[in-house]
């Protein structure tokens, strides 16, 4: 069979990189993040990738600094990992945990996450998403509270900033002001709490926003609130990393009213910050874990919520009902267990430390700039943010442009320039992300 190609006016714009302008033919995506009804102004087309590095239909070699959406940790092009799917398909390709039956590769993978997981005696949940591992989480929490001693806690904490996703519950606990546009006011079950970012609270906040906190719980009733969602690391918000002894603190007072902790490691978990998850570093302890992303690496969607012995324990006897048609699917649990033993086998964690610590040392510097308001990160999770200054952010809009002619792959650059690139990315790949970025950093001035 012939393979199928861009074909049309449309396809000729794309293989030539231009992007598509309006035609005849309308353009055949839906973008996740375009206009509906009008055309793309431009639409870069990739098509092919190898390690940190992707190809757009124009032959174009770009540096990729987001690793998709940061969930290609071990690089494009892995033959292993579609070795690994091809298999498992000629074996059994799938058959839904929800259904029954249980599959090897999903048993396996179960036991290889509990062995991982940071929180103490996991069971795995499998999803195909980070949306919903967050569903997921979320559910047990609540129905934790239920089985244990039979009280309704309708009530969730979120920080302000906070993304964890697009579906219903999901969205309920992310503060992404335009993805709740059109669809009513916030809804009234999440409780949102100050963002803990150092760069705009100062010196010192924790003490204000554990304060903050449990100003929180009296207003709402501290046994009404199942659990408290966050990131160890905020990374829509601009990868945010928070204050020392912040979840500590949040840990703390939880505890002393028997609410949950429901780490989002969709962004951080499984090596991105230097470690295979990122809440014990930062003391968060957790009683639930959402992963998906670099799980499989995105070569096929798969997610997986850790739930710890604690609340397994409010859980005991519940006849739980709670499953998708792909959770635990068969061949994304084998790509899974294959790409987490590249990242165990070269030590990708370790070097994502390693390589984000020489990053974010060369992007320091940028701090000085007035324009600037901070740099940060934690392994390769960096993000340089930028002032609200109208006159920056004008400038800010042509400097994907400018960075891609010089062979760096930036999406966006206002009002934070976010960097996640694949953990394989090399020493010198590194450098020329940090020199283009610093460059075009230092021209927004005017």
């Amino acid at each position: 069979m012939k393979p199928r190609t861009l074909a049309g006016a449309a396809g000729a714009d794309l293989r030539a990189g231009r992007g598509a302008a309006p035609q005849r033919r309308p353009y055949p995506v839906l973008l996740p993040r375009g206009v509906i009804g009008r055309e793309p102004a431009k639409t870069l087309c990739l098509v092919r990738g190898r390690g940190a590095v992707v190809w757009d239909s124009a032959g174009r070699q770009l540096i990729d600094t987001l690793a998709g959406l940061g969930q290609c940790a071990v690089g494009y092009g892995r033959a292993e990992l579609a070795d690994a799917a091809a298999a498992q398909m000629r074996e059994l390709s799938a058959f839904p945990l929800h259904a029954g039956p249980v599959n090897e590769p999903a048993l396996l993978l179960a036991q290889r996450l509990a062995e991982l997981s940071p929180v103490p005696g996991s069971r795995v949940s499998f999803t195909s998403s980070g949306s919903e591992g967050v569903e997921t989480a979320l559910k047990l929490a609540r129905l934790a509270h239920f089985q244990h001693d039979g009280s309704d806690r309708p009530l969730v904490l979120a920080l302000d900033g906070g993304y964890h996703g697009m579906t219903a519950g999901a969205l309920a606990v992310t503060t992404l002001a335009a993805a709740h546009r059109g669809l009513g006011p916030p809804p009234g079950h999440v409780i949102r709490l100050t963002r803990p970012d150092p760069a705009r609270l100062g010196p010192l906040p924790v003490p204000a926003l554990l304060a903050e906190l449990e100003r929180a719980l009296g207003r709402a009733g501290p046994h009404r609130v199942s659990a408290l969602i966050g990131e160890p690391v905020l990374g829509v918000a601009g990868n945010i990393v928070p204050p020392e002894g912040y979840w500590a603190g949040v840990r703390r007072v939880l505890d002393e009213h028997g609410i949950l902790l429901i780490a989002d490691e969709v962004a951080t978990g499984y090596g991105r910050t230097g470690d295979w998850f990122a809440a014990p570093r930062f003391g968060m302890h957790p009683d639930l874990v959402v992963t998906a992303k670099a799980l499989t690496s995105g070569y096929i969607p798969m997610g997986a919520v850790l739930t710890g012995a604690r609340a397994l324990r409010m859980l005991d006897g519940f006849p739980l009902l709670h499953g998708f048609t792909a959770s635990g699917h068969a061949t994304a649990a084998a790509v899974a267990l294959a790409n987490l033993d590249i990242i165990e086998r070269e030590r990708l964690a370790q070097r994502a430390a390693e390589t984000g610590a020489r990053l974010l040392a060369a992007l320091r510097p940028l701090e000085e700039l007035p324009w600037v308001r901070a740099v940060r990160g934690r392994g390769l999770m960096l993000a340089v943010e930028l002032t609200e200054d109208p006159a920056v952010a004008e400038r800010a809009r042509l400097l994907p442009g400018r960075a891609a002619e010089a062979g760096v792959l930036i999406p966006h650059a206002h009002p934070v320039i976010r960097l996640t690139p694949p953990l394989v990315i090399t020493d010198v790949q590194a450098q020329r992300v940090a020199d283009v970025v610093t460059g075009e950093v230092r021209r927004l001035g005017g």
